[in-house]
């Protein structure tokens, strides 16, 4: 039987009023004075046991489990640290991909929106919500976590991070304030986009990074000779066909651009996977793949690539962070090895962006930068018998097309079209798929895990909806999903 949140529907009376709404319409009414009261309403507790599940993280894999869940006949609370559920879909991938992230959206508005489904936005685990009492006290049957990976790895340096603000920038907050600045509300941090920035990086989120600084700094230079170049056409098209169409010369523009470092060969970069069990003819042709797609990506967006050296000292002056320095690198057995040669490079900003990982919860054991996993493959915590993780909380890796198993490998046309690098979008569906199929798989496996559970009792899970309904009567949110997105 279907449980859930309540909505005024064409064929619902109004709550306030008792009338039965026109057939042709859809109304909904909310009475402000009554929000804890409407959010209690919406959270009808079940007659029979059913499983009754909290699932940390609303985005792509958190809405994979719940929906799965849900259509299971499973009872199941998705707790979000943000407004929106979107995730890395909104705040991690450049806001250039439109359609892509827009289908993703409804994808996760889709599975989120089921009967069974009850949403508590701007409530984070650790800070809101313990999460020893949620995993042990609430009475849930099970408790996933899918928060993702959103604080950045901290750049290799001792004492690197007092400068962050002071020539030091991480990734997450500088694609975060790329994706929203633009918008009329944004209240959060504040970048430049400086010319001959340093960025310490190599996989795709490093290359989002690059690209970001020079087609922001394009955009300003084709101002000053008077055209108005739209960011997301320039992306798709290029600088240099940008330039040639209105009769300027790339080089005209004056830009350096930005330099991104990295610790091993470009035949290396996580740009696409190696297959498993992949011969040495296989894995030549992939490399060769790798180095191709950062050449065309240079060639389009204009920045510039320094392999083979990693950052060992930063450069201090008057209180600020000016630059690194540098180690060249060899590689030797698969891995880069330190050579004797050193070289400085100063620039007027540092972005460090070296992978993303989890957010450390207190009551999670952590085993260097990861929880402590007993199980990774269904992210299973010594302690805590009914908790299970998918996605990239499990991977520690903040990117959307990134994931711990592909379930199928990723076409090398898919992966330059999602970096760019043709003049259409079509392949960012194929480049996603690997990630969707996988999300898809981990959240079948959970779902196979939790139905052999005992399922809550009717009263249990009335307790845990009382309790749901005060957070989500915290925060104002009323039940109605749609309502609340818009």
């Amino acid at each position: 039987m279907p449980w859930g949140p309540g909505v005024t529907t064409d064929r619902d009376a109004d709550p306030v009023s008792g009338d039965i709404p026109d057939p042709n319409r859809v109304v909904r009414i909310v009475d402000p004075r009554r929000s804890c009261q409407t959010a209690a309403m919406s959270n009808s507790a079940p007659t029979s046991p059913a499983p009754c599940v909290a699932v940390i993280g609303g985005a792509t894999a958190g809405a994979e489990v719940a929906g799965r869940l849900a259509e299971r006949g499973a009872v199941v609370i998705v707790f979000e640290m943000n407004p929106r559920p979107y995730g890395k879909i909104e705040d991690g991938l450049p806001r250039w991909h439109v359609a892509l992230r827009e289908k993703e959206y409804q994808n996760v508005r889709t599975k989120l929106s089921h009967p069974n489904v009850h949403y508590v936005p701007n409530t984070k685990i650790g800070r809101d919500v313990d999460f020893k009492a949620l995993a042990s006290e609430w009475g849930f049957t099970s408790v996933v976590l899918a928060n993702g990976a959103w604080r950045d790895r901290p750049l290799p340096i001792e004492g690197v991070d007092d400068y962050v603000g002071n020539g030091l920038v991480y990734q997450n907050p500088f694609i975060i304030w790329f994706n929203h600045n633009h918008e009329a509300d944004y209240a959060g941090e504040a970048f430049e986009t400086p010319d001959g920035a340093i960025v310490v990086g190599g996989g795709l989120a490093s290359i989002d990074v690059v690209k970001v600084i020079m087609l922001q700094n394009a955009v300003k230079k084709l101002a000053e000779r008077g055209v108005e170049a739209d960011l997301v056409e320039l992306e798709v098209k290029g600088i240099p066909k940008i330039c040639k169409q209105n009769g300027i010369e790339i080089g005209e523009l004056g830009l350096e651009g930005p330099t991104l470092f990295y610790r091993r060969r470009v035949e290396d970069m996580p740009l696409m996977d190696v297959p498993e069990g992949a011969d040495e003819k296989r894995v030549a042709k992939v490399e060769a793949g790798r180095a191709r797609m950062l050449g065309k990506a240079q060639e389009k967006y204009g920045f510039n690539m320094e392999p083979l050296c990693s950052p060992q000292e930063a450069i201090i002056e008057d209180g600020k962070l000016v630059g690194l320095r540098f180690v060249r690198n060899v590689m030797k057995d698969g891995r880069p090895t330190p050579t004797d040669e050193t070289f400085e490079r100063r620039g007027p900003v540092v972005i460090s962006s070296i992978g993303s990982i989890p957010e450390a919860i207190d009551g999670i054991a952590m085993r260097g930068e990861l929880f402590d996993f007993q199980d990774w493959d269904l992210g299973r915590l010594e302690g805590y018998p009914t908790v299970f993780s998918v996605g990239n909380v499990v991977t520690g890796k903040g990117n959307i097309v990134a994931s711990r198993k592909h379930a199928a490998q990723v076409s090398e046309e898919a992966i330059e079209k999602f970096l760019g690098l043709h003049e259409d979008r079509e392949g960012e569906d194929a480049a996603l798929a690997a990630t969707r199929e996988n999300v898809e798989a981990e959240a079948q496996a959970v779902a196979e895990e939790i139905a052999a559970q005992e399922p809550a009792s009717p009263e249990a899970i009335a307790s845990i909806l009382e309790r749901v309904a005060t957070h989500q009567a915290r925060v104002g949110y009323e039940g109605d999903l749609e309502a609340w997105l818009r």
